[in-house]
């Protein structure tokens, strides 16, 4: 999503560091760039003129022109601002109430808002152990209601019994009757959209509101509504009043303006972000960790959540075992690449990793990108139980039988088999350290981070709240981990790995990755 943002502010940025003293037109010239970068991401005019203006006022002055990094104070200064800009603190849904605690949806036809219900309540019962209600206000979508309730059938979440021909305050009422009777914690309201707001909309809202006393009134939005986001969430604050906004198609290639406008204009913050179409493709909204992505400052926190959702402790202490005995075959690598998948692939960890956000480039130039792991996989898959544990079985007859399965050739299955000698290789010389690639680095980081614990030395993150998990963040920069850089693994190497990435064998020849020596 912040993609077309994050190059263009790291270019500008990236010029003022390399200099070792700022004049103020220096700044000034920077600010330009910025300003220009932030309208060009479709942000409202009013929003960019108060973010450089508030940069401009704390960058004016001797004490950046004089300090030692004049060009990283100015970073500094942009990064506080783009945090406070998105909220300083992620907020989360809140449930503080008396039980059944009621949300409701509200927003423009086409935002999402039946699927966003859908995933606000899976994550709900999932997460919180919650027992949700769902009901449908939507009257005028043909099969609006129906939808819901499929999606209830799909994630065994309680949808109200449709009853043809009731009006939506009705339907509002009787769901709140039927959370209490039903020992509901949380009652989900769905109400209509429109094509655009108007007058009938926003008094629907109105006494649905009266009627069924919500504690939370979460805007739907589509993240790439842009320079019209504005107008939307004003409008909707001003005649229903919202208490936070939900994000969704944040994984499109849309620019970003709409994020960092809206949580500005109304001051309620974005408390979720839709970043795909599963039902699990809903996550929170944290402020600072977005700015430190946009800025290419990587994502630590994130990257540890990830591999603690990801990674199966069982089947990476039966690797740990195996390679004990120095063995690493082709279903071992097989897991590995569907690992990182789950978490991203390459690119999505690549983002998350402080400075190595540029990478994500190069590997692509150089066909790396996430595809390559989906036709690994399909090679892999292609054999037989016996290939798979004993490579050397493959010879040319074999190959050829595989890359007719596989829809690849004899070339791509020659680059997979050396691939894993590497790895292989790489196992025998790490002597077995436990676990997999990804937890051993994720237990590369724990270890900087003074962290022990469980699953080979990474923290045990799953009973950790959200607060423990920004302090993660502060104990990586007090253990040297800062934004930008991971000390003593050299350029582009991840800890745990000897300079490697995951999966990858070190790669030799791939620009801005270590030669194999």
């Amino acid at each position: 999503m912040f993609e077309t943002l994050q190059d263009r502010l790291g270019s500008i940025l990236n010029g003022l560091t390399g200099r070792g003293a700022l004049s103020e037109a220096d700044v000034a010239a920077a600010l330009r760039e910025v300003r220009r970068a932030l309208l060009e991401a479709d942000v409202a005019l009013e929003v960019v003129r108060s973010f450089t203006d508030a940069v401009r006022e704390k960058a004016v002055g001797a004490e950046i022109l004089k300090s030692i990094k004049p060009g990283q104070m100015v970073v500094k200064l942009v990064h506080d601002e783009l945090v406070s800009m998105l909220g300083s603190e992620g907020v989360s849904v809140d449930l503080n109430a008396a039980a059944p605690v009621v949300i409701m949806m509200v927003g423009l036809q086409g935002s999402g808002k039946t699927t966003t219900a859908g995933k606000i309540a899976n994550r709900l019962k999932t997460r919180e152990k919650k027992k949700v209600l769902m009901a449908s206000l939507d009257t005028r979508r043909p099969a609006a209601q129906e939808q819901l309730r499929q999606l209830g059938v799909q994630t065994g979440i309680d949808t109200l019994p449709i009853i043809a021909g009731q009006s939506p305050t009705d339907i509002a009422a009787r769901a709140v009757q039927a959370a209490k009777l039903g020992g509901h914690d949380v009652v989900i309201l769905d109400t209509a959209g429109r094509t655009h707001i108007d007058e009938p909309l926003m008094i629907e809202m109105a006494e649905i509101k009266r009627k069924s006393n919500p504690h939370e009134i979460l805007l739907v939005a589509d993240a790439l509504t842009g320079q019209d986001a504005v107008n939307l969430a004003r409008n909707f604050d001003d005649r229903v009043g919202i208490t936070g906004l939900v994000l969704t198609r944040m994984d499109g290639d849309g620019r970003g303006g709409a994020a960092l406008s809206m949580r500005a204009v109304t001051g309620k913050p974005i408390k979720l972000i839709g970043v795909g179409e599963k039902m699990g493709e809903l996550e929170e909204f944290h402020p600072r960790r977005v700015a430190d992505r946009i800025l290419g400052m990587g994502d630590i926190v994130s990257l540890v959540e990830k591999a603690a959702e990801n990674i199966d402790a069982e089947k990476a202490a039966a690797m740990a075992a195996k390679m004990a005995k120095g063995k690493f075959d082709l279903n071992d690598l097989a897991d590995q690449l569907r690992q990182m998948q789950k978490m991203g692939g390459m690119g999505g960890i690549m983002g998350l990793m402080p400075g190595m956000a540029g990478m994500k480039d190069k590997m692509s130039a150089a066909g790396l990108d996430d595809k390559l792991f989906g036709r690994q996989i399909a090679i892999i898959n292609s054999m037989t139980k016996a290939e798979r544990a004993n490579p050397d079985l493959l010879k040319h007859s074999r190959k050829k039988r595989i890359a007719a399965g596989s829809g690849t050739d004899a070339a791509d299955i020659n680059k997979l088999l050396k691939m894993h000698r590497q790895m292989a290789d790489m196992m025998k010389m790490m002597g077995g350290k436990k676990g997999g690639m990804m937890k051993q680095m994720m237990g590369g980081l724990a270890s900087k981070m003074g962290l022990g614990g469980g699953m080979g030395g990474m923290p045990d993150l799953s009973s950790m709240d959200p607060k423990q998990l920004e302090a993660l963040a502060k104990q990586a920069e007090a253990a040297g981990i800062k934004p930008g850089s991971l000390p003593g693994l050299g350029s582009g190497g991840l800890p745990g790995l000897g300079g490697r990435l995951p999966g990858l064998g070190g790669l030799p020849g791939l620009p801005g990755l270590p030669k194999k020596k």
